[in-house]
């Protein structure tokens, strides 16, 4: 399994690049740099579930840090539940690997990446971290910033 890339596969602007994105077994995972954090996408009748951080005020796929002990899938469940209220309906589904170099330092990171579906939507309560979810067909307008490298990321779940 390759992670590498020579030009970024997507940037965000922000000095934050998504170098190489790797799909495969999920009890392989890369060892070259820290495996940090886990993403979710969530699907709904053809429309993904993001979040808008307050911090960062833009959109974003619900996921965050691998808490110690926990294991990446354990970390997606945990923060999609915390962020957004949802669970999948089913086990989700591990997409693969993404690596990345984030600001300020160049630092290389990776994230594990899940998808799954839910068939209902759960009443959302905004929390000091999350303002905001919404389903998006990944081509219609949000108001606000969309991160795009999450939107990169989403894509490749479809």
């Amino acid at each position: 399994m390759a992670y590498t890339a020579d030009e970024p596969l997507a940037d965000d602007g922000r000095g934050n690049s998504l170098m190489s994105f790797a799909r495969g077994g999920e009890a392989e995972p890369p060892r070259d740099a820290p495996l940090s954090a886990a993403l979710v996408a969530l699907w709904r009748a053809g429309r993904v579930l993001m979040v808008l951080d307050r911090h960062r005020q833009s959109w974003e796929l619900p996921g965050g840090s691998i808490e110690e002990g926990e294991t990446p899938r354990q970390a997606a469940a945990r923060e999609l539940l915390e962020e957004t209220g949802h669970q999948p309906d089913e086990r989700m589904r591990f997409i693969g690997y993404a690596r990345f170099v984030l600001a300020p330092d160049r630092r290389t990171e990776y994230l594990a990446l899940y998808a799954g579906s839910c068939a209902e939507t759960r009443t959302f309560e905004p929390t000091e971290e999350i303002a905001a979810i919404r389903w998006w067909n990944l081509l219609e307008h949000l108001p606000g910033d969309v991160q795009s490298l999450d939107a990169y990321l989403a894509a490749l779940t479809r």
